[in-house]
């Protein structure tokens, strides 16, 4: 029998707040949730406020099978929000609330005993964007066993990244996942050649020594890069309702995938099947039909 998977996202949750109703959200929540769903045993580390989106957020993650010991409750910062805009193709735009209890996320024993029992983390930048919570992650990460896979989910959001966080985060990654309008920021700040997507991805992959690369772009699918191997896939098609969401749970579907070891054309149809499906969907988490959850 195969062992479960143990696997962790740290960094925000918020919750995305659309003209009609609040849904729970943040992308290393969302990576969780569907990491549970996909049969990981799936841990969130963050912070949330005592309040009653603290309460629905916990909840929530609990009702999605993640499993919640490292999550801290902040008596002096409210639990994160974000105004969520949808364009009339589905595509969204955010605007975050500052000061939030996930900026003031602090090591712990739970979070110190957890990096060392997991096979993947997944994090990002906007995570990073206080001094406190970016040593967190960072020490997090880079306390993980050499054989656990680091997922650095680029996840550029407004102004809440910078070079050096950049920068310090691809050092400590072993994996990275970034989208179409994330990768020529990043090769710019990080002085990366390459006059095409796969050229730059590809300097990335050697410059940094990565296990694994991810270029999603969006209903042109997705590019894989493995050591020597490479993998291209379309998007499945999908009515669109919302895109928000997506990129995560292609994140939750790349990692364990990645760790069992499938054909990388597997693992990339795979993770734009769950994409493509979420992009059906209003929200970011939602539970996933069986044919998706057993596709391995």
């Amino acid at each position: 029998m195969t062992r479960q998977l143990v696997i962790a996202g740290i960094g925000e949750v918020l919750w995305d707040v659309y003209p009609d109703a609040a849904r729970f959200g943040g992308a290393p929540a969302n990576f969780a949730s569907h990491a549970a769903a996909l049969g990981a045993e799936a841990w969130m580390a963050s912070a949330v406020g005592v309040d009653e989106l603290g309460d629905r957020a916990l909840a929530t993650l609990e009702t999605a099978g993640v499993r919640c010991g490292t999550m801290a409750r902040d008596r002096d910062h409210d639990t994160g929000q974000v105004v969520v805009t949808l364009d009339p193709s589905g595509r969204a735009s955010y605007r975050f609330a500052a000061d939030s209890a996930w900026d003031h996320l602090e090591g712990s024993i739970a979070l110190e005993s957890l990096a060392l029992r997991c096979d993947a983390v997944c994090f990002g930048t906007l995570g990073q964007r206080s001094p406190t919570s970016r040593a967190t992650i960072q020490r997090f990460v880079r306390t993980t066993r050499p054989a656990a896979l680091r997922m650095f989910d680029v996840n550029l959001r407004q102004h809440f990244f910078d070079q050096a966080t950049i920068q310090s985060s691809l050092e400590i990654a072993s994996a990275v996942k970034l989208n179409e309008d994330e990768l020529p920021i990043v090769a710019r700040l990080c002085e990366i050649g390459g006059s095409t997507p796969r050229q730059m991805l590809r300097e990335l992959v050697e410059r940094y020594g990565f296990r694994l690369a991810a270029l999603t772009c969006g209903a042109d699918g997705a590019l894989l890069i493995a050591g020597n191997e490479e993998s291209t896939c379309p998007a499945v098609p999908a009515k669109i309702v919302d895109t928000v969401g997506a990129g995560d749970a292609f994140t939750a579907t790349l990692v364990p995938d990645f760790l069992r070891g499938l054909p990388l054309a597997e693992i990339n149809r795979h993770a734009n099947a769950v994409a493509s499906f979420v992009c059906s969907q209003a929200g970011a988490v939602m539970n996933l039909p069986d044919y998706l959850v057993q596709w391995a």
